[in-house]
């Protein structure tokens, strides 16, 4: 009997750590709220970003969306596409220091963009579209603090901001970097970028999933196989 404890226990061990391994891999594959393309042209016209809001909670869906948009290098032009199930509010606020543009001097632009009334299920996600008119050409980098709000009350704030050379914080804000005019296109490449992100996002989550299968199969083998060497083992006694 003591043999056939000692077998049980060794097989009980390894399907616990491929089990944990597995777990571990799946954590690690989960998002962020992030903006998509990643980059745009500085002072690039009559675009659109996309912002991907993954639920990341096991039992409460996402209800409120906060977006707030930069207002040091503010967007012009700003429009919020309709999405179904959801109502945007969109908040305007005085610039500190207005834009010169060839159809005269902006004093405000939008500064936050809120959506309320839908719902993103536990392991889903949304996107939610802005047009704008205009990008600011005087910065490398544009950040969108994005606050998060759950069915339960908690509230996730995407705020963060990694310094240069430092690793990706734990809840990082959504960064769109702003390249030298014409080194990017605002059309065909862009929209090739968006759906390369989203084919990507599908297959990481399906690459998790596929490893949550496996680690239950593992763990279902691992109890087989020691039940088997019981039994073998009384037999053999």
């Amino acid at each position: 009997m003591s043999s056939a404890r000692t077998s049980l226990r060794r097989v009980g061990l390894g399907s616990a750590l491929a089990a944990a391994a597995v777990l571990t891999a799946a954590g690690a594959a989960s998002a962020h709220v992030t903006v998509h393309p990643e980059s745009y042209a500085k002072g690039a016209t009559d675009g659109a970003l996309t912002f991907r809001v993954p639920d990341e909670s096991d039992t409460a869906s996402t209800t409120k969306v906060q977006l707030f948009l930069p207002t040091d290098h503010p967007l012009l032009g700003v429009l919020v596409s309709p999405h179904d199930g959801w109502t945007a509010k969109v908040t305007d606020t005085k610039l500190k220091t207005p834009v010169k543009t060839d159809d005269g001097t902006i004093t405000d632009a939008v500064s936050e963009i809120t959506w309320t009334g839908g719902k993103i299920g536990p392991g889903q996600y949304e996107d939610f579209d802005v047009a704008f008119g205009q990008l600011p050409d005087d910065t490398a980098q544009l950040t969108f603090k994005t606050l998060q709000t759950y069915s339960d009350g908690k509230v996730v704030r995407w705020i963060e901001e990694a310094a240069q050379g430092d690793e990706e914080p734990e809840n990082p804000a959504p960064v769109l970097k702003l390249t030298a005019a014409g080194t990017t296109s605002a059309t065909a490449s862009q929209t090739s970028a968006v759906a390369s992100k989203a084919s990507k996002a599908s297959a990481s989550d399906s690459a998790a999933r596929g490893l949550g299968v496996a680690g239950l199969v593992v763990g279902v083998l691992g109890l087989a196989a020691g039940a088997f060497a019981v039994v073998r083992s009384r037999r053999t006694q």
